[in-house]
């Protein structure tokens, strides 16, 4: 098939009023105006049968110019791209048969430009009738970042020259739960509103309602003229509707070597530099998957096509309110039976030798360390008088181990600076294969020095000790009232709560090491990396337990 080429030129004259003895010209000093624009148009698969294509949409368009250091092209469909060269291949997407106005600036030293345009009419085949639905709900739908997902935001290899094994999903990073939400220099991305509108002729909008506010990635500030060395949120106005066309993805997704991974092949290309919250510069938008209440995406970084950036959104704001999946009571101990702790369900940890925290204490079973009285588990750490300290430890190991479930454990902690109070959870493969491989799942933790905020935190390869995931809450009654401590585990994440209010998500993978059983820990330690300097006039406080709960 024989394409063919439509060619118009235009040439501009060019007048400057000069105020000296030099010659009118279009050059004064340094600054230079173009002339002689001319703009070539080539229509892909155009003939004698097809003059308006081949249904591709693709024209390849080349400005050329005097004196021009750059162009620009308006394609008179809501879109524009700057080309230094003159050269730019762009697909026109309204369905059916359309003439498109295309004006050309090309643009010289100093910032002069000349302009030009032509008419082109091509023929575009390529339409998504059920994404348009699903996007506008048929009239107009608005969309918000589904932030209590894993990977609301993530980023990863943006073509298989990068990472033959990993660019089709966010390898690099992947945004726990609320991650983006929780941190100020880029809460403003979690306000974000995207509405989708499609009017009677089929033709699809959005505009985005960003509050005032946008999340700038790092290398793109420029336009804002920030450069704050990290992503953050500057003022930005977004207003006003913006015309979306459909096109075919240009990522081949049959490369995907994952057979359960199936791509909708479709992309959103939105006019007039319009983006989806998180601002990379790009406007295009590969849709992978869609439905009535879900839209996952992923774009190429304008600056660097190997990163590909991925979002998520819902059609109502995420709500960070708890709501457990697991319902059913399956083992528990209300400590209602007086005197030691019952042997079917607890064990304990004995001896001294710093438990690898430098703590001081020696754990023992005795009665004065750990009781059951007056409905409630007792674990009291004491002075023994010479200058130690005796506390105790009981944990389920090898009584009671489960993988996933809901853990609820209501517990007053002691007040006296020094002590280290922990609920938590160790993989039971501990023995065999050590820490931190075993995982380790702390529920609750308070420093020695800070009675009025209790903490959280994950151990696992690569992320244990100082780098383990950690988040703290404030808990100002914590030594004075009981509160709910409280870990919802499942295959896809792990929440810890202080009184059914989520403080620390993290999204669970099937490699990490939360996949198999744990078991379950009590103890108060003293002194240690986090129970500190312990008061010289300690002599003994007491975590009280009220119950401990497991449901799955």
């Amino acid at each position: 098939m024989k394409n063919i080429k439509y060619k118009i030129t235009i040439i501009l004259s060019l007048a400057l009023v000069v105020f000296n003895c030099q010659e009118d010209d279009a050059t004064i000093g340094d600054i230079t105006a173009p002339n002689t624009v001319e703009i070539t148009a080539e229509i892909v698969g155009a003939d004698t049968d097809n003059p308006d294509g081949d249904g591709s949409g693709f024209v390849n368009l080349i400005a050329t110019a005097n004196n021009a250091v750059s162009y620009k092209f308006d394609f008179g469909d809501g879109l524009s791209e700057v080309a230094p060269s003159g050269v730019v291949t762009h697909r026109f997407t309204n369905v059916g048969t359309n003439t498109y106005t295309v004006v050309v600036n090309a643009i010289g030293t100093g910032g002069l430009s000349s302009s030009t345009a032509m008419e082109i009419t091509v023929r575009s085949d390529f339409d998504d009738p059920e994404l348009k639905q699903l996007l506008s709900g048929g009239s107009s739908k608005t969309w918000y970042l589904a932030s209590s997902e894993a990977a609301h935001l993530g980023v990863g290899p943006g073509n298989i020259g990068v990472d033959a094994e990993g660019f089709w999903y966010p390898k690099w990073y992947a945004a726990q739960p609320f991650e983006k939400c929780e941190d100020d220099i880029s809460a403003c991305l979690c306000d974000d509103e995207l509405t989708f509108t499609l009017d009677a002729n089929g033709q699809l909008t959005y505009e985005l309602d960003n509050n005032g506010f946008t999340f700038f990635n790092a290398g793109h500030q420029g336009i804002v003229g920030e450069n704050a060395g990290e992503d953050a949120c500057f003022a930005y106005d977004t207003s006003g509707a913006k015309i979306v066309s459909l096109a075919p993805s240009l990522t081949d997704w049959t490369t995907v070597p994952d057979p359960d991974f199936a791509a909708r092949g479709t992309a959103m290309n939105i006019a007039e530099g319009g983006f989806m919250g998180y601002y990379v510069g790009s406007s295009v938008y590969d849709v992978i998957s869609v439905s009535d209440t879900e839209l996952y995406v992923r774009t190429l970084d304008a600056n660097d096509s190997g990163l590909a950036w991925y979002h998520k959104f819902q059609t109502s704001p995420a709500d960070n309110t708890f709501e457990t999946v697991f319902t059913n009571l399956v083992w528990q101990d209300e400590f209602d039976i007086p005197g030691t702790p019952d042997a079917t369900k607890w064990t304990y940890d004995l001896g001294a030798g710093g438990w690898g925290n430098n703590e001081v204490q020696t754990y023992t079973n005795n009665v004065e360390n750990v009781i059951v009285e007056d409905g409630l588990l007792k674990i009291t750490a004491r002075a023994d008088g010479s200058g130690g300290y005796t506390s105790a430890r009981l944990k389920s190991q090898d009584l009671q181990e489960f993988t996933y479930g809901r853990v609820e454990v209501r517990a007053k902690l002691p007040a006296a600076q020094g002590t280290w109070p922990a609920i938590w959870m160790l993989g039971a493969n501990f023995d065999t294969v050590g820490w931190p491989t075993c995982g380790e799942i702390d529920i609750m933790e308070q420093t020695g020095q800070d009675k009025f905020n209790t903490s959280a935190a994950l151990h696992f390869p690569g992320n244990s000790a100082g780098d383990a995931i950690t988040e703290e809450t404030s808990n100002e009654t914590s030594t004075t009232e009981f509160h709910n401590y409280t870990v919802e585990w499942t295959s896809t994440a792990i929440k810890v709560l202080v009184d059914d209010t989520v403080f620390l998500s993290w999204a669970n993978t099937s490699d990490s090491a939360f996949n198999a059983d744990f078991f379950m820990i009590l103890n108060v330690a003293m002194g240690g990396t986090l129970g500190g300097t312990i008061d010289p006039a300690f002599t003994q406080d007491t975590m009280e337990i009220d119950y401990v709960r497991v449901y799955q």
